[in-house]
């Protein structure tokens, strides 16, 4: 019964997060953490010493927190004029403290998720939860840009013109699209729904790419056309529930129809994008390049790798880019950037190569229990394991150009398509 009320809880808690601008807030990333923690000392009485399942994901997430929290230590006190000065690795050790209680409380989030989730009928349960809040946001985004006149909508601080949804940035909401988008589309092709339900996940599916487009996200759009290319080639090439065409045993045929898929939806997307998501697409360029103000990508990137070759092994501190940079980037100071753009270099230049190092270790681990489980299940259970996959293909290629993750909504769904991925799920409830 207690093992219900955790499970129902961690539901409630993941359901709730996006709400208030998809928990970028600092009082509700705040109470999120709390939360889980709360959660977690319910779940310690109950749990009563059984066996901690993912130790091999978890430790690398427990190392990047301990990491964050050395790197807050004092080195011993400074002098500046007349202020004495913490002196740390972090250049910023307060919001560094908060990233490491953010990343235990997340790895807390999925060793609850391991031991109270891990039964088929309740990952059901997380993707209809994953899914529904995906349609949400993206009905509510396209009534939000098709009706709001002024300023607030529902939430009040939601400008006119500026995000997208519940998000005040528009690429941050494209990152919970594109988990939910790749999640259904595996689940489907994967052959883990049955026929005469398709279209429901068909249904779901369709407000969730429509939002993603209409969002107007160079970077999610890239992430969905990465998501299509994997799952063609790796349906072509392992078995799947849904018979493939003979068709697909040609590796021209292969090539052939990956092409036509791209293709249509590139065009499916522009169409529905219309002029706005081109004109989007053609200024990218501008984005990339040199500008006055510093706030290109190609300048933000160089500026990362000069903060990081100043601080090599252990980086500047993990939530403290936004003020390490500052001695680094060369430009007039009307735009100084927050957020690298790029969470691997931000990863690398916050964390060194030691967060660098740990950042490896959690990818390849997961890399490998997926396979593992991948090349082992069948039905439902590979089907979902496969939209998992998708779903975090979408993450990888968004966060070459943009950094999502850093919104607790996104990391939060994004620990739910790790967990099903890693897991072992019990085909029993």
């Amino acid at each position: 019964m207690v093992g219900k009320l955790i499970f129902a809880a961690l539901v409630c808690l993941i359901v709730i997060a996006p709400i208030p601008y998809g928990t970028v807030e600092p009082w509700w990333k705040a109470a999120f953490v709390c939360a889980v923690f709360a959660i977690c000392i319910v779940a310690l009485i109950e749990n009563r010493g059984k066996r901690l399942e993912g130790a091999s994901i978890l430790l690398p997430m427990l190392a990047l927190s301990l990491l964050a929290f050395l790197q807050t230590l004092s080195l011993g006190s400074r002098t500046e004029g007349n202020l004495s000065v913490w002196n740390t690795i972090s250049a910023d050790p307060y919001q560094t403290r908060f990233f490491a209680l953010q990343i235990l409380a997340l790895t807390t989030l999925l060793a609850l998720l391991y031991r109270y989730a891990s039964t088929e009928r309740r990952v059901r349960m997380l993707v209809y939860t994953v899914l529904a809040i995906a349609v949400a946001s993206a009905v509510f985004g396209i009534l939000r840009q098709t009706t709001q006149q002024e300023t607030g909508f529902l939430l009040p601080l939601l400008k006119k013109n500026q995000g997208y949804a519940q998000f005040i940035n528009k690429n941050h909401f494209a990152f919970l699209m594109e988990m939910a988008f790749g999640l259904g589309l595996g689940i489907v092709l994967g052959g883990g729904v049955a026929r005469e339900r398709v279209l429901i996940y068909v249904a779901l599916l369709l407000p969730i790419w429509t939002g993603l487009v209409l969002a107007n996200s160079r970077g999610g759009i890239l992430a969905m056309v990465a998501q299509v290319v994997v799952a063609v080639l790796l349906l072509m090439g392992s078995r799947s529930d849904y018979e493939l065409p003979r068709i697909a045993q040609s590796a021209a045929l292969r090539a052939a129809l990956l092409v036509v898929l791209v293709v249509g939806v590139l065009f499916g997307t522009f169409w529905v994008g219309g002029d706005r998501l081109a004109t989007n697409f053609e200024n990218a360029t501008g984005e990339i390049t040199s500008t006055s103000t510093g706030a290109s990508r190609n300048e933000i990137w160089r500026a990362t790798l000069k903060m990081f070759a100043a601080h090599p092994i252990a980086g500047v501190g993990m939530g403290a880019y936004w003020i390490g940079i500052t001695a680094y980037h060369e430009a007039s100071g009307l735009m100084t950037p927050q957020e690298a753009h790029n969470d691997y270099l931000e990863l690398l230049s916050s964390g060194g190569l030691i967060g660098l190092a740990l950042g490896v270790w959690f990818a390849v681990a997961v890399f490998r229990k997926t396979r593992q489980n991948l090349s082992t299940d069948q039905g439902y259970k590979r089907a979902v394991r496969l939209g998992s996959v998708l779903g975090i293909t979408g993450v990888a290629a968004h966060s070459l150009v943009d950094f999502g993750l850093h919104i607790m909504t996104n990391a939060v769904v994004f620990i739910v398509l790790i967990m099903i991925a890693t897991s072992k799920i019990d085909a029993h409830s």
